[in-house]
């Protein structure tokens, strides 16, 4: 019968470490400290180069736990590895292995390859953007003829702004279905209620957000400590390690902006029942009475 497992299939059984979720974070969600160590876990860039052998293992082993199934002698520390890789490579609904470098893991060293060239070849901005969005190509075209004439800090600060403005355009274009159609909202049990454009909204500000700080730091103080080094005679005979250390120091930015950036707002965000639209509300109302004062739903990343 389903459900039941003979003598055979225990020998291959192994008990879960009692009190262990597989499927909650290993830190609490509920506080910012939370939510950047696991935000740090996840986008570890060491584990850019794990073998693909190694992650398709990794989920394996995920969803046996979820089953209830592991192999013997798996200990709690192996399991929480397993979950790291998985976290860092597949889609959290789906469970779909993600493209190479739209995995977590691979935020920091693709972030730092694009944001220190950028950084570097900030005069020819309107080249390196032009596969980019038409707002962020608007913004930085536009900002470099306004900044010619003015200090050249001012011109270095040109990608951010086009940064800003791509993520304001590109993340709800993405995700315009979601606007467009709503995304699904549980109560605290995680029991489906509907689908509201309203949370919608307000996960894809948050992301818009968190993208926006994740890029701030590097690309506002980095160009002010360029500035101040290429005074130096040494830094003007090595000009061609200028761009190399840019991204290297982008590099350390990120290591330490993209976990916190993403840990800025919980992953599982609410809506207070009166924000959402008329018709959701009544219908919860309706079938649930006063039992639901807010709704829940995943912000995305």
């Amino acid at each position: 019968m389903p459900g039941r497992a003979g003598p055979e299939t225990h020998s291959k059984m192994a008990t879960i470490p009692l009190g262990f979720n597989i499927n909650s974070p290993r830190w609490d969600q509920s506080t910012f400290v939370g939510r950047l160590k696991h935000f740090l876990n996840i986008t570890d860039p060491r584990t850019v180069l794990v073998p693909e052998e190694e992650l398709d293992r990794a989920k394996a082993l995920v969803e046996g736990c979820r089953a209830g199934v592991v192999p013997p002698g798996s200990s709690q520390e192996q399991l929480l590895y397993a979950k790291k890789l998985y976290d860092s490579a597949f889609h959290p609904d789906s469970g779909e292995k993600m493209n190479f470098i739209g995995r977590m893991s691979f935020q920091v060293p693709g972030g730092m390859a694009i944001t220190g060239c950028m950084l570097q070849f900030y005069r020819q901005i309107g080249v390196a953007y032009v596969t980019a969005t038409g707002a962020a190509l608007a913004t930085a075209v536009g900002l470099n003829l306004y900044t010619k004439r003015a200090p050249p800090l001012l011109a270095r600060w040109v990608p951010f702004a086009a940064v800003a403005a791509a993520n304001c355009v590109n993340i709800p274009m993405m995700r315009q279905q979601e606007i467009i159609n709503g995304i699904t909202v549980t109560d605290e049990n995680n029991n489906e209620l509907g689908r509201s454009r309203r949370a919608a909204v307000k996960g894809i500000a948050q992301v818009v957000l968190s993208r926006i700080t994740m890029a701030a730091p590097g690309m506002i103080i980095l160009p002010i400590v360029m500035e101040r080094l290429e005074k130096f005679a040494f830094m003007q005979r090595i000009r061609v390690l200028h761009g190399p250390l840019q991204v290297l120091l982008c590099g350390g930015f990120l290591l330490f902006m993209v976990p916190a950036a993403c840990a800025l707002f919980p992953q599982q965000c609410s809506l207070a029942l009166a924000d959402l639209e008329l018709e959701l509300r009544d219908s919860i109302v309706a079938k649930h009475g006063d039992k639901v004062p807010y709704v829940y739903f995943n912000k995305g990343l």
